[in-house]
């Protein structure tokens, strides 16, 4: 269970990642997050990497069509410029940036800011995605969401490509991937 830290008398930041595999409900989770620092009233900026428009083109939406606006952008250090006296960051599919997120994350939260990251921490081949194992090894916090097997109904972590292509990166939702368990996967041949 996740339990928000408490800011003392001092402006105090940290890095929260919420990784897992695709359906897990991290970035329904990340909107959850956001929404309760709006309440809060604090300010609030998000941002999604500009290459992700498999459901909007500005907003960060959930597979099952939960949405909040957000800032699209091609380069992580353009979070640094635009998170300007705000109190919480959000990124989603963090898995998708370039090798400085990790890094922007880390000034952000020397900065005093709460950062929520979202992102895939294993590609469809089961290996490690992008910059997540190193936001991950920076997190203050980390929350691993698991889906259910689409095969034999156990939780999952990995993330089965279910038509042919073997670029690492392929936007897709339930048309190109489903959720499977450790065995599922490799019983239909991923980890071999």
């Amino acid at each position: 269970m996740f339990i928000e830290p408490l800011v003392g008398s001092g402006k105090r930041g940290w890095i929260e990642v919420i990784c897992g595999s695709m359906f897990s409900g991290k970035t329904e989770e990340l909107i959850r997050r956001l929404k309760r620092a709006k309440i809060a009233n604090l300010k609030v900026e998000i941002f999604k990497p500009a290459i992700d428009v498999r459901y909007d083109e500005i907003k960060i939406v959930s597979h099952d069509e939960n949405a909040i606006h957000s800032t699209p952008i091609d380069n992580s250090q353009k979070i640094l410029l635009l998170a300007q006296d705000v109190d919480v960051v959000g990124i989603d599919e963090a898995q998708f940036f370039d090798d400085e997120i990790a890094n922007v994350c880390d000034e952000l939260a020397l900065r005093g800011i709460r950062v929520i990251v979202a992102g895939l921490d294993m590609d469809f081949m089961a290996k490690p995605f992008g910059q997540m194992p190193f936001l991950m090894a920076k997190a203050d916090y980390v929350t691993k969401l698991h889906a259910i097997c689409m095969k034999c109904g156990s939780i999952a972590n990995y993330s089965y490509r279910i038509i042919p292509n073997e670029a690492q990166i392929m936007l897709g939702a339930k048309n190109a991937y489903e959720p499977r368990c450790r065995v599922c996967f490799t019983l239909d041949g991923a980890l071999e």
